[in-house]
């Protein structure tokens, strides 16, 4: 089983054009889906049936796994299997009818635009002139904080920022996204000036030799910046800041929802998130059902 998965992540890599993080995760799920059948004395693929992968899903929820966690890993198991079975590597699909555990959808976690204006405008230290090095580190979160709220990429997308891919002139970023699909992106006269700042005044007092060439933002060494770090961040911001404690995604889910509030079509949206679906987009809708009601208060006379 483990050359086969080798050979399955060989083929996602080459084909699907998936993101080193994405790869671990299937590793890391088929792995130790593997290492349940094994210790069920499975060793094979051809001794894998349905029922066995039906048992290992209960196993799963009994250790305590979430439902999404769960439909992550079939999702991740009827990828390798159909691959398994198409290049002859088992006679049979034992995971083509396995679906996925049913959650409720959760809506997205959003700040109200009073609380991203305090979000955005609270202290992060760092300010003090005599030591350039932290006012450095200070451009650089202001400049990552401004570009996740005003165009509502994910985190990967940042900390994968190439100064090629920003034209401040334009405002716009070309951003890579899951799949390794490019968009364009705007942005506004906030990011642009944080942006602008971060390159020009504090980039190069945090580069070194082991600075990547064209990365955008960096870490106290040097290096391309960790998602970990922003995510750390931005929860001592919120903190800060006395709002709900968020992760970079909700700066997106919020980008949205205020676009959404502001005026934006719907797909345009989507174009801007680079969602695949528009059912994804849709997701962000409910939060504008205040500015529908009042719409809807003020348009019709029988309100």
């Amino acid at each position: 089983m483990d050359e086969a998965l080798e050979q399955y992540l060989d083929y996602i890599r080459t084909n699907k054009g998936l993101s080193p993080a994405t790869l671990r995760a299937y590793r890391s799920d088929l792995s130790e889906a593997f290492r349940v059948f094994a210790l069920r004395g499975l060793n094979s693929l051809e001794d894998i049936t349905r029922d066995h992968i039906r048992s290992w899903m209960a196993h799963e929820m009994h250790r305590g796994a979430t439902k999404s966690t769960v439909a992550r890993k079939i999702v991740a198991l009827r990828g390798f299997f159909s691959y398994a079975y198409t290049h002859g590597l088992c006679s049979t699909n034992p995971a083509e009818s396995i679906s996925t555990p049913k959650h409720s959808s959760r809506l997205p976690e959003v700040l109200s635009k009073d609380q991203a204006e305090a979000f955005m405008d609270a202290p992060s230290g760092g300010e003090v002139e005599e030591d350039p090095v932290a006012h450095a580190h200070t451009l650089r979160d202001s400049a990552m904080l401004e570009l996740l709220y005003a165009t509502g990429i994910r985190v990967s997308e940042l900390v994968g920022l190439n100064l090629e891919d920003i034209n401040l002139s334009e405002r716009l970023l070309k951003v890579t996204g899951k799949g390794n699909k490019q968009r364009v992106v705007p942005f506004g006269l906030p990011a642009a000036r944080t942006l602008e700042a971060w390159i020009e005044q504090g980039r190069s007092l945090v580069a070194n030799k082991k600075t990547p060439s064209g990365a955008v933002f960096l870490g106290n060494r040097g290096g391309r910046i960790d998602q970990r770090i922003v995510r750390a961040f931005v929860q001592q911001r919120a903190q800060a800041a006395g709002v709900p404690d968020i992760a970079p995604h909700a700066l997106r889910h919020s980008a949205a929802t205020h676009m959404l509030n502001g005026g934006a079509d719907l797909r345009e949206v989507q174009e801007i998130l680079g969602h695949s679906s528009l059912s994804t987009t849709q997701r962000y809708t409910h939060v504008s059902m205040d500015k529908l009601k009042k719409t809807y208060a003020q348009a019709f006379p029988r309100a």
